[in-house]
């Protein structure tokens, strides 16, 4: 789960870590109330999105008075903010953000996430912040440490030394720095996250260590243990399909292609999308059924599906296990017949009782297209939709 920076920013205040003071609002009237309590020459007025990249956009402004400040939120709210992350249709800004501006001496970047590949926490650190991480380490890798931490009650001395080194801070700012070190991680762990991003993280004049910028992001399947998180969620930031699957407990994420998939099981998702682009074709999302999936989940998971106008035809690729070939069987008759799909329908199914459901798609009635195999199936699709 995303949340926005000031919300970021709040959880690192309440673990000892700096930020610049600021204050959000939904109008421009309540922000420029709470702004006129800041204590500051200049205003930075920042557009609260679930997307990267706002300050090239427009979304980031520095403004040297109130009248600056009212003028720029009035332009700000409301407008459609397009950026690197959020593709050509862009996100609308319904949250504004003001802060104090910061005296900047230098910028780093600081980052903590879960690495999957070895099972460890790993901190990456530059001294080139205020830059795009990913072009930071295209051009100029060795300017990018990354350090891989095995999960304990705490992080060490040397640890810390190691992801600040390239900082090169001294004195207080050194020891500022390891502070600021433990308390994400003592944070990260302590609010399943599974992204912290501080771009930049600054030293100012005053030798101050500051995050100027924050992104957390939160591991979906832990949320149940963090309810005050939860509530941080907005779900004006959120795809409105992405959420009504989730209220069906169906794992779906939207794509840019033409041909919808229903499948049960992660593992075999990626595997069907991956032949369908084998074929030429594109998927139009991911959506992972479960193992255990009732026929009015199935029910709602094809109308899901058909609800994105860019599908041209549908591949459902389930293997029985725990969930059972003719139940699926009713759920997509059931859904077929409700929502009287126009579009070519494949299925593939094989696992426990397949046969009994092959039967019941074979007398439904309806032009369904069996396939043999998942190679079968997705070349059945792609020619269905020529």
């Amino acid at each position: 789960m995303n949340i926005h920076e000031h919300q970021a920013k709040q959880i690192l205040k309440e673990f000892g870590i700096e930020v610049p003071n600021g204050v959000f609002a939904l109008s421009v009237e309540d922000l420029i109330k709470k702004a006129k309590q800041l204590n500051t020459e200049k205003y930075v007025l920042k557009a609260q999105i679930h997307a990267g990249g706002r300050g090239k956009a427009g979304g980031v402004k520095i403004l040297n008075n109130i009248d600056e400040l009212t003028k720029a939120s009035k332009e700000l709210l409301g407008k459609k903010l397009i950026t690197p992350q959020t593709g050509p249709e862009g996100k609308e800004v319904k949250r504004l953000y003001v802060e104090e501006s910061s005296s900047i001496k230098k910028e780093f970047y600081l980052s903590c996430l879960v690495d999957r590949e070895s099972s460890k926490i790993a901190f990456i650190s530059s001294d080139q912040g205020g830059m795009d991480i990913e072009e930071v380490a295209k051009n100029n890798p060795e300017k990018i440490i990354t350090t891989k931490l095995d999960i304990g009650e705490d992080i060490s001395e040397s640890d810390c030394e190691k992801i600040i080194k390239i900082f090169n801070l001294k004195d207080n700012s050194k020891i500022a720095a390891t502070s600021l070190i433990k308390s994400i991680y003592k944070m990260f762990l302590s609010t399943d996250a599974s992204l912290v991003e501080i771009n930049p993280l600054i030293l100012t004049k005053d030798k101050k260590i500051v995050c100027l910028d924050a992104k957390i992001n939160f591991d979906d399947n832990s949320l149940y243990r963090h309810p005050e998180i939860l509530k941080l969620r907005d779900l004006n930031e959120e795809n409105p399909t992405e959420i009504e699957a989730s209220k069906h407990n169906l794992s779906y994420i939207k794509l840019d292609g033409n041909i919808g998939c229903m499948v049960n099981g992660a593992g075999l998702a990626m595997a069907t999308m991956d032949i369908i682009k084998l074929y030429g074709k594109e998927p139009a999302n991911f959506l992972d059924v479960g193992g255990g999936a009732s026929k009015e989940k199935v029910s709602a998971a094809l109308k899901i599906i058909l609800s994105d106008k860019n599908v041209k035809g549908i591949l459902i690729n389930i293997f029985g296990g725990i969930m059972k070939c003719d139940v699926l069987a009713h759920g997509v008759v059931d859904a077929a017949k409700e929502i009287k799909i126009k579009v070519p329908l494949v299925v593939r199914l094989a696992g426990t009782n397949f046969k009994e459901g092959k039967n019941i798609l074979d007398n439904s009635g309806l032009k369904i297209i069996s396939a043999e195999n998942l190679d079968d199936a997705a070349k059945k699709i792609v020619e269905a939709i020529k």
